[in-house]
């Protein structure tokens, strides 16, 4: 352990460095709740999309690496807002109009359009912890409104109700003038539509914590701050919530960067310590917009784990999360073999090595064995150039390239093969465009065909790669790259492909020079 835990000291991976810098909140003093406390925060106004997942697999690893470091024992808290008001009614969920009958009533007061759970935010937690618990994550789940309505929040209430002054003073400096006029900290629940107000507040009782306000209609209501019967806007609730549970770690995206002095400012005049925090870059779609709950633009989780297993959407999680990245289907064989490729590197590193490598901090350090003796990019193609509509097609080519594999001694192989045949069905074979060689190229590949037909070398991935490599160089290509290019777009329609004596040895030299002759004769374009 002393090993390891040297070496996580030194390390550049990113979560160490925040669980380093984690670390010295507490050089002095251990923390006098006994436990560090790690949140993470969910407006379930809609489904769970992959960016909430990115938040908690984020946060798990920088606790996994506290953990390494410090003896300190730690939580992770999922907190969802679900007394939030429904300001939208997500586009990508049923019964529309009877969801807009419910407009601004908390999502735990609004009916569930599936008709499973007791409301629309019961249905979205349960849809959050489902995807959480797929994963394994360790965690503990809040419901804003059971915080509320139990009473566990009810002496910050009040404690904002005493220094609502300075609340407001730290709002109303972040507001136009226009809205600082009827802005207020406080959101009263209506006692009989059940609605989260936008109202001004005519006044706040500081001593028996009430607030008195006028509704839509004009009559004047005076309300108890606590029960459940006022909730804190968002921005005042984020460090509200920090005060109350005395956080010490949460991170979030990078469109709440400039709130964060708010949030500081407001968890420490409640008396709390503000805690570390992480900004990191925001998802984006194959567009470059912003991933959203509302809009449903963007991978989900269940259309991620279609086509490939949930290491490999840690591994994407990992990966710079400073930077924006696009999130659509077409970084998933990626993220696959990267994954892959990190695991089998693994074994033959120390330390230091293991530490900096994403998959310590996918597993926790308990990192397994990779039996991917296939790339997943590799049966894609060989899916499009087979046919094959089950895993069990792929393996009569596997074995005979890999004889020592078997879908029981390979089970993250037979995953993959699986996933493959829908990811290509599904993904690629609708927009698939084959078309003819020109006159160069034809003589290439006719070229090529001919040399596999004398092939006396076996399924040597090299030497077939040397050998297409002296065809393409024999007929003038210049960049290479266009002989290949030439291949992938003629022979699998596509412009991009594996290396293509790998692809050779895997399906069969046999089966190749039948291919070149489909697609020297036409028959793939048609």
């Amino acid at each position: 352990m002393s090993a390891l835990r040297d070496a996580a000291m030194k390390s550049k991976a990113w979560p160490f460095e925040e669980a380093r810098a984690l670390m010295k909140r507490y050089e002095k003093k251990a923390p006098e709740k006994g436990h560090v406390l790690f949140e993470t925060g969910y407006g379930p106004s809609g489904l769970p999309h992959i960016g909430t997942f990115g938040e908690v697999a984020r946060t798990t690893m920088i606790r996994r690496a506290f953990e390494v470091i410090s003896d300190i024992p730690t939580r992770l808290i999922c907190f969802s807002d679900d007394v939030d008001g429904m300001r939208k009614v997500p586009e990508n969920v049923p019964q529309q109009e009877m969801l807009r009958q419910h407009m601004q009533k908390p999502l735990t007061s609004v009916p569930d359009p599936y008709g499973e759970y007791e409301s629309f935010g019961h249905h979205n937690n349960a849809m959050l912890r489902r995807f959480l618990d797929t994963f394994g994550f360790q965690y503990e789940f809040i419901s804003a409104t059971e915080f509320y309505r139990s009473g566990q929040f009810d002496a910050t209430l009040r404690l904002c109700a005493e220094r609502y002054d300075a609340i407001m003073a730290i709002m109303l400096a972040s507001l136009r003038e226009e809205r600082q006029q009827t802005y207020s900290c406080f959101l009263p629940i209506h006692p009989e539509t059940g609605r989260v107000l936008y109202v001004p507040i005519k006044h706040v009782d500081a001593v028996n914590a009430t607030v008195t306000f006028d509704d839509e209609t004009g009559r004047e209501w005076t309300l108890p701050v606590t029960g459940g019967q006022c909730k804190l806007q968002w921005k005042p609730d984020f460090g509200a919530r920090w005060a109350a549970l005395d956080v010490d770690f949460e991170m979030y995206g990078k469109d709440h960067s400039t709130n964060t002095p708010i949030y500081d400012g407001i968890c420490e005049v409640l008396g709390g310590q503000k805690p570390n925090h992480m900004t990191y870059e925001l998802f984006l779609d194959d567009q470059g917009q912003k991933i959203s709950k509302s809009k449903g633009n963007g991978l989900t989780i269940d259309e991620w784990l279609t086509y490939a297993a949930t290491e490999s959407l840690s591994y994407f999680m990992y990966q710079k999360p400073k930077t924006a990245k696009r999130m659509h289907f077409d970084v998933i064989p990626r993220a696959v073999d990267e994954y892959h490729q990190q695991l089998r590197a693994y074994p033959a590193q120390d330390a230091e090595g293991h530490v900096n490598n994403p998959v310590w901090h996918i597993h926790g350090g308990q990192v397994p064995q990779s039996h991917m003796v296939v790339s997943f990019g590799m049966l894609l193609n060989l899916a499009s150039v087979s046919g094959a509509r089950d895993s069990a097609s792929l393996w009569k080519f596997i074995q005979r390239y890999a004889p020592e594999a078997t879908p029981e001694g390979n089970p993250d192989l037979d995953a993959a093969a699986g996933y493959a045949v829908r990811y290509f069905a599904d993904r690629i074979a609708p927009t698939r465009q084959f078309r003819q060689a020109t006159d160069k190229e034809w003589a290439a590949m006719d070229d090529l065909r001919n040399r596999l037909a004398v092939w006396d070398g076996g399924l040597d991935d090299e030497a077939l790669q040397s050998m297409v490599f002296a065809v393409g160089k024999a007929h003038g290509f210049d960049p290479l790259r266009d002989w290949f290019k030439a291949l992938y777009e003629v022979l699998l329609g596509a412009s991009d492909g594996p290396r293509f004596g790998g692809f050779i040895a895997l399906y069969g030299v046999d089966e190749t020079i039948a291919l070149i002759d489909r697609g020297l004769k036409g028959e793939l374009v048609s």
